[in-house]
């Protein structure tokens, strides 16, 4: 395993979940698995002291590199611990660690493959937070990739596991499988006609929550939405892939398809105006902030999708949606920046890039 990465590289392109492919791509953004786990001769992390957290942390990295599969040997292992605030906030906004283990203390890390396909979390609020990430709406395959890394994990690592209840986690929702199933949608017609809190309504009935962009705790920003399973407890494997996967994803995507034919019934020009003043504004504002820039790109995505517009691509639009958050534009810029330059640079890069230029030539 590499045990660095090259975070400016980093910042240059979108990973696995932001390619803009897969099944029902123009409302699925991604399908993410994730599996809690723990070592079993370690307590909790809650319970752990720092020299438990740094045991652990070299427990499991030393067990990664006993293994001989070839995606584990170009696999980077990054310390999180000695890494900048900014750096550790890129790898927030790609979606390879969590909020929480960026803003906690003491030993921990993460171990990503090179297309940001999965990543392992070491000492987040479970020992091991293992992910897999694809573009689109892919539950199968997104199983299948974690399941085998879980597999290959659990040769070198004996886990924390019940006959009668499963795998032991930190939190008892996800004691059992601890399994959580998510997919992220983009649903901006469905904001538009004012039906997300009917949405919120149904999930909360079928014990599926809903987060933000970040999940727990984050906002709806640029109308992205996450759905995935609440609890773990008593349920499969199988029963919560099929929850998310065969009933809520298809139930919701259908309702944005609904509000989107009615949204061009009956407003075609109303939204072609939105979609073209929000082009128009990103196109030549002076200064803009990360929030109003996630909500015109959000227009420009639905516009694009829905042929009222065709330039341009949506995975341009997609790599903008994180290349002009916080810390990418500031990797990409090569130096911290306060808040009023941030808004600057970040006008300046929506102009560069929807004008058809490439990183390469902007300054």
């Amino acid at each position: 395993m590499k045990r660095d990465a090259d975070f400016d590289e980093l910042a240059r392109y979108s990973g696995e979940w932001m390619r803009g492919e897969g099944p029902e791509s123009d409302i699925v953004i991604s399908t993410r698995i994730r599996l809690a786990r723990n070592l079993a001769d370690f307590p909790f992390i809650r319970r752990c002291s720092d020299e438990d957290r740094l045991s652990i942390e070299r427990t499991v990295r030393a067990r990664m590199e006993s293994l001989t599969d070839s995606h584990w040997k170009s696999a980077h292992y990054v310390d999180l611990e000695p890494l900048s605030e900014i750096d550790r906030q890129l790898l927030v906004e790609r979606q390879l660690i969590s909020r929480e283990i960026a803003e906690s203390d003491g030993s921990r890390a993460v171990a990503f493959d090179a297309t940001e396909g999965y990543s392992v979390m070491v000492n987040e609020e479970d020992h091991l937070r293992i992910q897999v990430m694809k573009s689109g709406l892919d539950i199968k395959n997104t199983w299948e990739q974690v399941n085998r890394i879980d597999d290959m994990l659990e040769e070198v690592i004996l886990y924390a596991f019940h006959p009668r209840y499963g795998y032991l986690t930190a939190c008892p929702t996800n004691v059992g499988t601890g399994l959580r199933v998510s997919v992220m949608l983009h649903l901006p017609a469905l904001v538009i006609t004012e039906q997300m809190d009917r949405v919120f309504r149904s999930m909360q009935r079928i014990n599926v929550t809903v987060r933000g962009l970040y999940g727990e705790g984050s906002q709806y920003t640029g109308d992205f939405y996450q759905v995935s399973n609440q609890v773990t407890l008593g349920h499969s494997e199988a029963d919560l892939l099929a929850l998310v996967g065969d009933e809520v994803a298809p139930r919701i995507i259908e309702y944005e398809r609904k509000a989107r034919q009615a949204l061009l019934k009956n407003n075609r020009d109303d939204l072609h105006d939105e979609v073209s003043r929000a082009m128009g504004i990103l196109s030549t504002a002076r200064k803009i902030s990360s929030e109003e820039t996630m909500h015109h790109l959000s227009k420009i995505r639905l516009g694009i999708s829905m042929g009222l517009i065709e330039q341009p691509d949506v995975k341009v639009i997609n790599q903008l949606f994180l290349q002009t958050q916080s810390a990418h534009l500031q990797k990409l810029q090569g130096r911290a920046l306060g808040t009023a330059e941030r808004h600057a640079r970040r006008a300046s890069f929506l102009q560069h890039h929807l004008a058809g230029k490439d990183d390469a030539t902007w300054n």
